[in-house]
């Protein structure tokens, strides 16, 4: 048994739409040698992925399942395509669109779960939010990045869904498996 777990929360899509995106990653597996995304669900994260003794898990489960996060569902729209054009880690992703329903809820998460768990820093970009649904990352090498960035940026995507729930993953390992969720 590990003496920490590592979680995170995000939203999650239909499956109709995970299908899609994951066919963005097989294209990116294919044809750009990068296939790390394929390893975990597509989602948005709300809260970056953070570790915690293992024997907090239940106090996580509970933290979890009371967090106030103030709205009811709302609708999220993935729009195109967008990068973090980092030399050395560049990420290529759907670009979900900024509501203020999903702000709202980020900045909540983020909030109590700082409160919650003062003991564990906030990443940079949790203070910073900028949702994506990432279809290339980790393994995909400059140079590839360029080479699908030239045909991503004018590729076009629009999808909807309506986020209904939050859901908290947790790491075992090998893979992100979903432990809990619960509705806005």
């Amino acid at each position: 048994m590990p003496s920490q777990n590592l979680y995170f929360i995000a939203l999650v899509p239909p499956k109709d739409i995970s299908d899609e995106v994951t066919a963005f990653r097989n294209d990116f597996a294919l044809n750009y040698n990068s296939k790390a995304a394929l390893k975990n669900m597509p989602h948005i994260t709300l809260k970056a992925p953070f570790k915690i003794d293992a024997a907090k898990h239940t106090e996580v489960l509970s933290w979890f399942a009371n967090l106030p996060v103030g709205e009811k569902s709302f609708e999220v729209e993935l729009k195109d395509f967008d990068v973090f054009d980092n030399p050395k880690n560049p990420v290529v992703f759907v670009h979900p669109v900024v509501t203020a329903a999903m702000a709202n809820v980020q900045k909540a998460v983020i909030n109590d779960f700082e409160a919650a768990f003062a003991e564990i820093a906030l990443h940079f970009s949790e203070r910073n939010f900028k949702p994506h649904m990432t279809i290339a990352y980790r393994d995909l090498a400059y140079a590839e990045f360029n080479s699908a960035w030239h045909v991503y940026k004018h590729k076009k995507y629009t999808a909807r869904f309506i986020a209904e729930r939050l859901y908290l993953l947790k790491h075992n390992g090998k893979e992100w498996l979903i432990v809990a969720e619960r509705f806005l």
